[in-house]
């Protein structure tokens, strides 16, 4: 078995989640020649007031 882990910032559309997740568990089968359903994703969506890049969080960003 295999657990791809992915964390990103909240609000992405459900569908862009979905394809990346079909996406990642392809290329993960095909190179590490294990079945579809062998591949686990676990998607971390973090609130943008818990994120920060360069000491600013990034829901501070927003309104600049």
């Amino acid at each position: 078995m295999v657990v791809l882990k992915v964390t990103l910032l909240e609000g992405r559309p459900l569908e862009k989640k979905r394809e990346l997740v079909r996406r990642l568990t392809e290329m993960a089968a095909r190179l590490l020649q294990e079945p579809h359903e062998e591949i686990r994703v676990i998607l971390y969506e973090v609130r943008r007031d818990q994120w920060a890049a360069g000491g600013v969080l990034f829901s501070d960003k927003e309104g600049a």
